[in-house]
């Protein structure tokens, strides 16, 4: 098993370096002087000329890029053009909102997508079960942004239960800061539940069609504790292989709510950047992002031994 890791992790080695690499590139396939780009037109040939060599910008990539790998083998993404600061502390700061709001999410969708799936299996092709499938298909359907908009107007506009936007940190306020992270979290939650609603109705169908669950039932058992004891854990395989590389798009989506509902995370840190043209912070956001999906699937690959004993690795 340890040997496993280690060498799933060395694979994840020459990725991360093509991602660095395609980082690396962003601040050079921009028309023009990336400097003057990124200080706008107003700014002098001076002001140019002090940010190109600031950046190394006014040495051949050559020397460049391996400076730039160097510093990434470190962390050390640069200096923010806008905020003046290192650039790791920038997404240290704002790292917290989006990571909670990642996992409040992924916690959504498992919690109403896994026993939707079961349900909608041990229902099939009745009424239940076109209606949890309906519910799937249309939360996928569904927009982020637009899925956000109808919460607020439903709970903040409407019922007036939940704010519409902001952020309250845990240690300040508990229950401030769930308050606050309720809408985001439903909105990506729900976006995404269906897809582990269908993929576990699926996949238990096929499983509850197996000779040892038939013999199960054959002796008396009854089928639905058949299905969640049994059946559902061999069910849970493709699942969670899907929820890995969720949880890596659900920080693509975080840029999207964060947005909606106003919260600092590394969402908001990046549009902002965009528009400023702060391409160290795009760079390293690019970085962790990129980081954080390549640990998710790391850590499905280590879950698939304890969810199926009879996997079998190489070295493992």
């Amino acid at each position: 098993m340890i040997a496993y890791v280690l060498g799933r992790i060395l694979l994840l080695v020459p990725i991360a370096l093509v991602v660095g690499t395609v980082a690396f590139l962003l601040l050079h396939v921009i028309p023009g002087d990336p400097a003057a780009v990124m200080l706008g037109p107003e700014a002098t040939p001076e002001q140019v000329a002090a940010l190109r060599e600031r950046m190394g910008l006014d040495e051949p990539l050559a020397v460049q890029y391996p400076r730039w790998l160097a510093r990434l083998a470190r962390l050390d993404f640069g200096t923010s053009i806008f905020l003046d600061k290192p650039v790791t502390e920038a997404i240290r700061e704002r790292v917290a909102p989006t990571t909670q709001l990642a996992l409040y999410a992924l916690l959504i969708a498992v919690a109403v997508g896994i026993p939707a799936g079961v349900v909608a299996a041990l229902h099939q092709d009745r009424l239940l079960d076109r209606a949890l499938m309906l519910f799937a298909i249309s939360g996928t359907a569904i927009a982020d942004f637009f899925l956000a908009i109808l919460l607020i107007l439903l709970f903040s506009v409407t019922l007036r239960w939940l704010p519409s936007g902001g952020y309250v940190e845990f240690s300040a306020d508990p229950v401030g800061h769930f308050r606050s992270m309720v809408l985001p979290a439903m909105a990506l939650g729900l976006s995404i539940a269906g897809l582990p609603a269908r993929l576990v109705r699926s996949t238990l169908l096929e499983v509850l069609r197996e000779d040892y669950i038939r013999t199960a039932t054959a002796k008396g058992l009854d089928l639905e504790a058949v299905a969640f004891r049994h059946a559902l854990r061999n069910a849970l395989l493709p699942t969670v292989t899907v929820l890995g590389y969720v949880l890596g798009d659900l920080l693509g989506g975080a840029v999207v709510v964060e947005t909606v509902f106003g919260l600092p995370g590394m969402g908001q840190l990046v549009v902002n950047s965009i528009a400023r043209r702060d391409f160290p912070v795009i760079q390293g956001v690019v970085m962790v992002f990129a980081g954080i999906y390549l640990l998710c699937n790391l850590l499905v690959d280590v879950l698939y031994v304890y969810l199926d004993p009879r996997v079998r690795y190489a070295g493992g």
